[in-house]
């Protein structure tokens, strides 16, 4: 293990980097829109712009690659991602900055896939789960430093963009001096989305849930926080807790869910989520005045805070629980497909997410961010509630939790249950 991590320090140090940058990016402009006095709603459509790239990125990078080379493509939109934030700081305007967001969900998850796929090539059956412990370690510690990055300057200020388009093009350095031959691209097997939903309804209506869930929490906590008045400090430790607390539930919450039915630990997930972001509601709604006013850290943005902790550690770790649910009853030879099939259904989820999220809020206030998190975790639950109703659980011993990033499905080959040759006869070589 230590050998393979030691072969790997470029990728690590490089994708390190870049989360921070991304971290700082995503909430930056959040609270720039709020500055600005965007339109909530405007707001969400260019948030929106990341997840589409995305999307579009996933299906179009694996060519690039074949034809180009890991190297090069990580270069080429690592390089686009540090323009695309300088783009977004030129021309303050929401239709430029919808296609900042969109050239950078691109970018980003071209680089995920250079990343995912180079990890594969270098994984075995005994370091696979080791190695997806480092890059989730990684993916999360450096979003969570890019976070705190916000403190280093006033949004209004050009300097946080600049920092952002450095720290992307710094990203660049240890990769390109890399001196190991680049792995050869493979495609990964899919399961259409109608067959998904046939062998798991509530794995693919909870993926899509969640997706939505997870832009909306990613995208907007920035923003529903800037307007409730904030600090920038306070807006930075917000941001920082939700993502920590989500990597450290990861670990107990699959123990519960490997033990116990795990429809059950869904359910119980998503209805304490739903139960924790009423409790914000209620903490916020209730001393309106101090969660406005307040210049220092007082009682009640403390217990604001623990609130969102909470909520952040029983919501995250749903991707994982749904693939985990999903591969209770699939074969272990399309555990890798069928983990494609619901990272498609996420993004889908995702696009929209922003939006319906913003529309909430313009409808019943800045409190809507609560109702629609709530809103889907209950959809969550009911049709999780339902689904026990009508089926079974089913025991695969092959099928276990494991926290994954929810990045692009070539991370899912790094699923330390599956074994290599799973995943060789689950994909084509190009």
């Amino acid at each position: 293990m230590y050998k393979v991590l030691k072969n790997s320090w470029a990728l690590f140090t490089g994708m390190f980097i870049m989360m921070i940058a991304n971290g700082l990016q995503i909430n930056l402009l959040g609270v720039r829109s709020v500055i600005e006095n965007f339109n909530v709603i405007t707001t969400g459509i260019f948030m929106s712009g990341y997840f589409v790239g995305y999307f579009l990125g996933s299906h179009t990078t694996p060519l690039l690659v074949s034809k180009v080379g890991h190297i090069r493509v990580f270069a080429a939109f690592a390089s686009l991602a540090s323009l695309s934030i300088l783009l977004a700081v030129i021309f303050v305007n929401p239709i430029v900055w919808t296609l900042s967001r969109f050239i950078s969900g691109f970018s980003l998850v071209s680089c995920y896939v250079v990343a995912e796929s180079w990890l594969n090539d270098r994984a075995t059956n005994k370091t696979r789960g080791q190695i997806l412990s480092a890059y989730m370690i990684t993916i999360f510690v450096g979003m969570g430093i890019g976070m705190l990055l916000l403190n280093v300057s006033t949004p209004k200020n050009y300097e946080p963009f600049i920092l952002v388009s450095l720290l992307m093009s710094l990203a660049l350095v240890p990769i390109l001096l890399i001196k190991r031959v680049a792995p050869k691209f493979k495609k990964i097997g899919t399961i259409s989305v109608k067959e998904l939903y046939k062998i798991s309804p509530l794995g693919t209506v909870s993926s899509f849930c969640t997706g939505a869930i997870h832009s909306g929490l990613f995208s907007l906590t920035a923003v529903y926080a800037a307007i409730i008045k904030f600090t920038i400090f306070e807006i930075s430790i917000l941001l920082f807790i939700i993502t920590i607390s989500g990597v450290l539930t990861q670990a107990p919450i699959g123990y519960l869910s490997d033990k116990y039915d795990r429809r059950l630990v869904i359910i119980l997930s998503t209805f304490g989520s739903a139960a924790f972001a009423l409790l914000a509601i209620i903490i916020s709604g209730s001393s309106l005045e101090k969660m406005y006013l307040a210049s220092e850290l007082g009682i009640t943005k403390l217990l604001f805070f623990i609130s969102i902790a909470l909520y952040a550690g029983l919501c995250l770790p749903l991707f994982s629980l749904n693939l985990a649910h999903t591969n209770d009853f699939v074969p272990k030879e399309k555990f890798v497909a069928a983990g494609g099939g619901l990272q498609l259904i996420f993004g889908i989820g995702a696009i929209g997410g922003p939006i319906i999220c913003t529309l909430f809020m313009t409808w019943v206030g800045v409190n809507g961010f609560f109702i629609f998190l709530i809103t889907f975790h209950i959809l969550i639950g009911l049709f999780a509630l339902y689904r026990m109703n009508i089926r079974k659980s089913k025991d695969n011993p092959d099928s276990t939790f494991t926290p994954l990033p929810a990045t692009t499905p070539l991370g899912l080959k790094l699923d330390p249950d599956t074994p290599v040759e799973t995943i060789n006869n689950s994909i084509n070589s190009k």
